[in-house]
């Protein structure tokens, strides 16, 4: 029994879906895992440290290609692969039937969050439910994306699909992971300070908190907003915030490498990312695993009402989701947590327990080797 994972989206090159495929990958047993994956800069240095073997096509990006198939069946055979697992299950997953008809007993196909639009859209909605058919279980990872996907599958295979979240490694993210030298760092120790760590882009709803600053200015006059990431919206933000008259309020890191993001989640009081839904419905937030990382620092979080984002909160309890486009009603979920440190507390805390619980990534990879029958 070896497990093939077909995988555009693998480190070194950093992102969501890396991280998600990656940590799937070190739940599964790595002397039977090959992941086939594309060529980026770094990754021979990178792959020589991995427990597991990778072999990289010749190209930059994986396309469900008709070369690329015949490598992928190629590989197959000469590591005896009998399972497969789809790091993205559109559009590789439209490999599947060839990797079936090539030996694989299994086939996983993992899905998003673009897959929403794929159901949404007539061609594309017939390539997901090829790739569906052709696969053991289409996974989701929220509840949200289950119910935009499942119409665009045939019968049998929406009664296939499967719940399977991204985890949070509690080790990296938990109460007092570096945020005292962030503060030191930023000239903000002692400020009351709402953090949202998330790409500066536009369906994340940084604008939102901006809007929201005079309120929270209003009520409390030292608050810091840090706003930690890089992206194409970090211009419009800062001309934003000083027509709103809060440029000295709020800070801007810029991108800030993966590793490292754990102390600035810690040096907040509050974490709030208003995300919402945009493009008529074909951008939303598929979950928001950045919220449930800041439930695990122990921080109270303030969600936007967007796709699959309130699976990421117990609203009232780890924090409070809100309308993502009304600034008022986020100032005053903000001003409340701020006004109220012990609440605060109580909700960071049962954030912690309860991503603790149930949003690890061991309990996602009991789900994969369930459904590899591992």
């Amino acid at each position: 029994m070896t497990i093939l994972v077909v995988t555009n989206d693998f480190p070194p090159r950093q992102g969501g879906i890396e991280t998600f495929v990656r940590s799937l990958c070190d739940e599964l047993p790595a002397d039977d895992l090959v992941v086939l994956t594309a060529r980026m800069p770094g990754d021979t240095q990178y792959d020589e440290g991995l427990p597991f073997r990778v072999v990289r096509d010749r190209t930059t990006m994986l396309l469900p290609t008709p070369r690329l198939t015949r490598y992928a069946v190629q590989v197959m055979r000469e590591h005896n692969v009998d399972r497969v697992v789809f790091g993205a299950a559109a559009p590789l997953g439209l490999m599947g039937k060839a990797l079936r008809e090539a030996g694989a007993r299994r086939i996983v196909a993992l899905t998003h969050g673009h897959e929403t639009w794929w159901a949404g859209v007539p061609g594309t909605r017939r390539a997901l439910r090829r790739i569906a058919d052709a696969a053991d279980t289409v996974t989701t990872v929220s509840s949200w994306c289950a119910e935009r996907i499942a119409p665009a599958l045939s019968p049998a295979a929406a009664r296939r699909m499967r719940r399977l979240t991204p985890g949070v490694d509690t080790s990296r993210f938990f109460p007092g992971a570096g945020g005292e030298q962030v503060r030191k760092g930023l000239g903000i120790d002692g400020a009351p300070v709402v953090a949202c760590v998330s790409r500066l882009i536009a369906r994340k709803g940084q604008d939102t908190l901006i809007r929201s600053w005079p309120q929270v200015a209003a009520a409390v006059p030292d608050a810091v907003l840090l706003l930690v990431g890089g992206g194409p919206d970090r211009d419009r933000l800062e001309v934003l915030a000083a027509h709103h008259g809060v440029a000295d309020a709020v800070r801007f890191t810029g991108a800030v490498p993966w590793a490292e993001i754990p102390p600035y989640v810690d040096a907040a009081d509050v974490f709030a990312m208003p995300c919402r839904t945009r493009r008529f419905g074909l951008e939303p937030e598929a979950l928001g695993i950045v919220a449930l990382e800041a439930a695990a620092t122990g921080k109270p979080v303030v969600i936007g009402d967007s796709g699959g984002a309130p699976d990421t909160v117990k609203s009232g309890e780890t924090g409070y989701l809100v309308d993502p486009y009304n600034p008022v009603a986020t100032a005053v979920r903000v001003i409340e947590l701020l006004e109220d440190p012990a609440k605060a507390r109580a909700m960071g805390e049962a954030g912690r327990q309860w991503v603790s619980a149930d949003w690890t990534w061991a309990r996602s990879g009991a789900v994969l080797r369930e459904l590899l029958e591992v």
